[in-house]
C-alpha cells in the first residue's frame, strides 16, 4: 500500500462472532488466549467470556472450509484464535514468557509488533483438525509451538520443515487444500475480495496478504463495542 494511501476502518458491523454459528457449520472453538494454560504465555491474556470474531470475508471461508472437512475427510475445524487487539498484542508482549524469549521479537519475527499483521483486523485465523469425536489429528507440533530458530530447517512448525511425516503433510494438506478451496470458490463468485494464505512459520495461521490488510487499520479494544472486547 503507498504511504499516502487512507487505510480503510473495519467497523463492528463487519466483525462476525464465530461461536454464534458452531451449530451451523460443525466446527469447535477454544478460543486459547481466554485460558490461563495456553502453551505460548502459560497466563491468560483475553478476558474469560472472550468470544472468536473474524473480518466477515474470513469468516465465510473459514464457514466454507469447515463444510469441506466434514464432508471430503468426516473431520471438524477447531479454531484457536482470530481478532487479538493492538491492547492484547501489548499484553502478550509484557508476558514473563515472551521476556524470557527476546529472541522472538528479533527478525524474523515469531511475535508480531502490536497493531501489525491480520490479527488486529481480524484477518487472520488459527485453525487445526479433529476427528468428530474429537481426537486431534496430528500436525507435527501443537498449536503455538514456537521455535526458538524460526528457520524452515530448524522450525518444526514451518510450512516447509524437511522432516514431516507422511501423515502430518497429509494432515496438513488437508487443512491447507480446505483454505484454499474454500477461498477459490468465494473469490469465483464474488463473495469475497480475495483468498486467504497460510502463514509460512506458523502451519495453523491463514491470513489474507499483507497487501490487503495493510488497507485497514488495526483494532483496539476501545474501538469495540463490550461484547467484541478481549480484555
Amino acid at each position: 500500500m503507498r504511504p499516502e494511501a487512507k487505510q480503510r476502518i473495519i467497523s463492528p458491523a463487519q466483525l462476525i462472532c464465530m461461536n454464534n454459528h458452531v451449530d451451523d457449520f460443525g466446527y469447535r472453538i477454544d478460543l486459547a488466549y481466554a485460558r490461563a494454560d495456553n502453551l505460548l504465555f502459560g497466563e491468560q491474556i483475553y478476558r474469560a467470556d472472550a468470544k472468536l470474531w473474524l473480518y466477515q470475508d474470513l469468516a465465510k471461508i473459514i464457514f466454507k472450509a469447515a463444510e469441506i472437512v466434514r464432508d471430503r475427510h468426516n473431520l471438524a475445524l477447531i479454531l484457536y484464535d482470530g481478532l487479538r487487539t493492538i491492547d492484547a498484542q501489548e499484553k502478550m508482549l509484557r508476558t514473563a514468557r515472551v521476556k524470557d524469549n527476546p529472541q522472538w521479537l528479533e527478525e524474523p519475527r515469531l511475535l508480531s509488533p502490536p497493531g501489525t499483521g491480520g490479527h488486529p483486523r481480524g484477518m487472520a485465523a488459527d485453525l487445526s483438525l479433529e476427528t468428530i469425536g474429537g481426537k486431534l489429528l496430528d500436525m507435527g507440533t501443537p498449536f503455538d509451538h514456537l521455535a526458538e530458530n524460526a528457520a524452515p530447517e530448524h522450525n518444526k512448525a514451518h510450512r516447509n520443515h524437511p522432516n514431516l511425516s507422511a501423515e502430518i503433510k497429509h494432515n496438513r494438506a488437508i487443512l491447507d487444500n480446505a483454505i484454499a478451496d474454500a477461498s477459490a470458490a468465494l473469490v469465483t463468485a464474488r463473495e469475497i475480495e480475495i483468498a486467504a494464505i497460510g502463514l509460512s512459520e506458523e502451519w495453523w495461521d491463514f491470513r489474507f496478504p499483507s497487501d490487503f490488510i495493510n488497507q485497514f487499520l488495526p483494532l483496539r479494544d476501545k474501538d469495540l463495542s463490550p461484547e467484541i472486547r478481549l480484555l
